[in-house]
């Protein structure tokens, strides 16, 4: 579903990945994991729109979609959960939903927010709630269900589990899970290695901007010489 061939992005003269060679097969839940600054986030921005690519070339459904504005690739069948949920504080759960699906045609609007509450019954008991005023766990799985509005084929998904309780970090992976079940491609970003590898089906292992690992993640979890060589977590085979 997206293919990266020697793809670079970064920041007006800084380059924060480069040369790297991605291929996301649909259906499936792909992570990319590494240390803070290897370039986990730019490649996932830079897929939906918001960080600028300097080479190569991004397909997605086989069309180059390198130019493409943030708003057609949303309109395309991209969305994003951003780092840091980056919710309208102010506005209510439910209006925050209706914001997710503004590029989708209004009719769909009832029947995607279901989905999502469905998803997510928390949100469902709390439609009516400013999201400035939810748990981090609940402001998650809402930037998760937001995305969701927009009736995506590729999702993409930054941190999950970054500051919550591991109730909640359950709950979130849960839902990734039953996305994947309906046929939906997840791109996950993540620093927690063991939860990533434990849902994901491939895995890209970046370091300083470079692809150092690609593979099966089944391979990745049954081996400890990978864990220890490109994660640096010995202990993690335990």
């Amino acid at each position: 579903m997206l293919r990266l061939e020697g793809f670079a992005c970064g920041y007006g003269p800084i380059t924060a990945v480069h040369d790297l060679d991605l291929e996301v097969p649909a259906g499936t839940v792909f992570a990319l994991i590494g240390a803070n600054g290897a370039g986990k986030t730019s490649t996932l921005m830079s897929v939906a729109g918001h960080v600028a690519m300097q080479a190569g070339r991004m397909l997605f459904d086989g069309r180059d979609i390198g130019g493409a504005s943030p708003m057609q690739r949303v309109t395309a069948g991209i969305a994003l959960a951003p780092e840091g949920r980056r919710l309208f504080g102010d506005l209510t759960v439910a209006e925050n939903l209706t914001v997710g699906g503004y590029a989708r045609p209004k009719a769909e609007m009832p029947r995607n927010r279901d989905t999502v509450f469905d998803l997510f019954p928390r949100l469902a008991e709390r439609r009516g709630q400013r999201a400035g005023s939810m748990s981090g766990g609940e402001q998650q799985m809402l930037a998760i269900g937001r995305a969701l509005m927009a009736a995506p084929r590729l999702l993409l998904i930054d941190e999950v589990s970054l500051g919550l309780m591991p109730k909640i970090v359950d709950l979130c992976y849960a839902a990734i899970d039953r996305l994947r079940a309906d046929g939906m491609t997840v791109l996950l970003v993540e620093q927690s290695t063991q939860r990533a590898l434990a849902i994901a089906d491939n895995v890209c292992v970046l370091e300083s901007g470079q692809a150092v690992y690609r593979g099966d993640a089944a391979e990745a979890r049954g081996n400890p010489a990978i864990i220890d060589a490109y994660l640096g977590l010995a202990d993690a085979a335990s």
